[in-house]
Parts: structure tokens; sequence; C-alpha cells
């Protein structure tokens, strides 16, 4: 069963007081996301956004059975974009299916600019996620808007394992992290390019962040021939040396499909396996220009982690560049970081696309 991207976030009342199918669809043509924020009585205050259009906050009133909502706008956003948007349905081949969890799709979300810059096809950013288990809903988010604005078309993926896609699509992740949701961004990317021959199949960059930054080190391993350029953030690269030094490394164990006990001294076996899923395995195929962002601080995912990918490719003379924040922590969270942060990721994109 697909599910769509669009959210709506709206809360539970008795059984008199309802929203219609009608109701959802007239909203979904103008905002993608709708996030209750409170409720007071039968007053919903809720902030809607999509990816063209900066939040906004808007009033209703919980109506009668068979009555629709009336909406009331308190703030407008400053501006909105006629960047054009739509949502990906993803089915993976049958060769790609999950034998534990089969039948399962996903989706993402794609973002152009409202023209083509000197009549030439828009290159291609695919943005990865983090978490793993976290998602791109259709809504505003101000790193896809700046890459637009600047001439580039944006793919948000939501690979098996995000949510907003039932139970059974986050399990299905465990234990084939490197190999399951790698296939997902590929077989989204090959989505996008087919269904718009306007998007560049030449000009192809992948950029994340954490277990986003992961992918995108995967994708430029394992499609050589394929991305053109990479930016990542505080990216996770090898996951056997990441056990001693993550704060949370029971998850370490998790992904990876192994049982965690803080008894357990980690075996060969188990090393090996976790080495096997990481993107290190594929450092010498890499052949994409890598932008690597880290954070000092960054209690998460230690950032020897870049450092380790940073030095085998600078051995091998292949271009790479290190931004280094001695104050930042695991989300390079500062304003002074995220501006430094964007920047450099648009001027190396703009380099090498």
């Amino acid at each position: 069963m697909k599910r769509c991207l669009l959210s709506f976030s709206l809360p539970s009342v008795c059984p008199s007081c309802s929203l219609s199918a009608a109701d959802l669809s007239d909203l979904s043509k103008v905002y993608g996301s709708w996030k209750l924020l409170t409720l007071q009585r039968d007053l919903m205050v809720v902030c809607c956004s999509s990816p063209n259009s900066p939040p906004t906050l808007r009033v209703g009133f919980l109506p009668s059975a068979g009555e629709t909502v009336t909406w009331r706008t308190l703030q407008q956003p400053v501006m909105t974009f006629d960047y054009p948007w739509k949502v990906l349905d993803v089915t993976p081949p049958s060769e790609e299916d999950n034998r534990c969890y089969p039948g399962l799709d996903f989706g993402a979300v794609l973002v152009k600019p409202s023209r083509l810059i000197c009549e030439t096809r828009t290159p291609l950013v695919v943005f990865i996620h983090g978490g793993p288990h976290s998602q791109f809903p259709a809504e505003w988010n101000s790193t896809t808007a700046g890459l637009v604005e600047l001439g580039f078309a944006v793919l948000m993926v939501n690979y098996r394992g995000s949510t907003g896609f039932g139970q059974d699509s986050i399990l299905s992740l465990i234990g084939q992290i490197g190999s399951q949701d790698v296939q997902d961004v590929q077989r989204a990317v090959m989505a996008a390019l087919q269904s718009d021959k306007t998007l560049d199949p030449k000009r192809l960059a992948v950029i994340g962040g954490s277990h986003g930054g992961f992918l995108s080190c995967h994708m430029i391993g394992q499609y050589p021939d394929f991305y053109r350029a990479c930016a990542a953030r505080n990216p996770v690269i090898n996951a056997a040396t990441l056990l001693g030094t993550s704060d949370i490394v029971d998850w370490r164990y998790t992904s990876a499909g192994f049982h965690f006990s803080y008894d357990n001294i980690p075996t060969a076996e188990t090393l090996a396996a976790m080495l096997q899923k990481s993107p290190i395995t594929h450092a010498a195929l890499i052949k994409a220009p890598v932008l690597l962002m880290l954070g000092g601080k960054d209690r998460r995912v230690s950032p020897h982690q870049g450092l380790e990918l940073y030095k085998v490719l600078k051995s091998r003379g292949s271009p790479v560049r290190l931004l280094w924040f001695p104050e930042d922590g695991h989300s390079l969270s500062r304003v002074d970081t995220q501006v430094d942060c964007f920047l450099n990721t648009v001027l190396w994109l703009n380099q090498h696309l």
C-alpha cells in the first residue's frame, strides 16, 4: 500500500467531530504539510508549509458532523516561490524486495527551479536524510529551497526505513544498511530521471549528513561513474571503528542486525560484518570530488570517521576538501556553521557539476 508524503498531523477527536476526506484533499492543493501545534476545546492551531512555501500559522474550529472546516490565516509567509514539486512513489523490483518484509514501497520529493537556466537541462542534487529512521515530509526545507533558487533540482529520498511508511518499513532496514537503503536511493534517482527529461543525468550530486552522509559516500563508492560530486556532513564511514566512540553504541549493533549487550566484546565476525556494510570498503573506487564537513565535538559520529575517508582519498590524490568546526557537534547547528556549510556546499557543486 502506498503512503503519501503529504502530512496531516490532525488530532483524534470525538466521533461527532471529524474532518472529511474532501477537507484533506482541498488542503493538500495549497500546502503539503499540516502540523497540529495545539488544540484548545474545538480550536485548532496548525503550521502549514510546502517545498515552495515557508511555514504559516492557521486556525480552524472542529466542525460538526458533515460540515467542513473554515480556516483563517494568522501569519502569512514573508514570500512564496513558484518552484514546481511533486511526490514520487517508488516500488522496488522483485530482486530488491526484502524477504522478511516483502511488498514495501517508498517515496521521494522532487523540487525543481521554476525555469531552466540558459535553456539547458537541470543538474540534480540527491538529498538523503539521516536517522536513518527520519523522513523528508512535503514541507519547507531551507537547504532545498536555497539549492533550487540557485538552479539545482533537488530529490529528497525517503528510502525504506524512513518514518511515515509503517513499522514494517522501519524494521526492514535493520541489518540491511549499506545495501537496501543504497539500492532505494539509486532506484529513486532513476525513477526521477525517467519521469522528468529536464533533469540532466550527467550532472548528479549527492549530499547528506550522519546516516545521510553514510549513504552519500556509499553512492559515490558503489556507483563511481554515476555521481559527479558529494558533500557529506559528519558521515559514518566505518561502522566497525565507530563502535567504541559513539554515544549510541547499542544502535550501531542493532542497525547492523546484531544483538547488543554491554558485557559482550565485539567478535571478529561482528566487526567484519560492520566493516562490510561501510562506505570505507568502496573508498578505492570513488571518483567524485568529496566535501567533508565535520564537528570537532561530535559524540554521535566521531569526526575521526570523516578523517578516515579524507586520508584515504588524499593519499590517492582524489579531489577532497575538509571543513573542520571545532566547537560544533553532530548536528552542525550553530548559525555560522550552517551558513558556512551551505555556502561551501554550493561552491563545491558549482565547481564540479
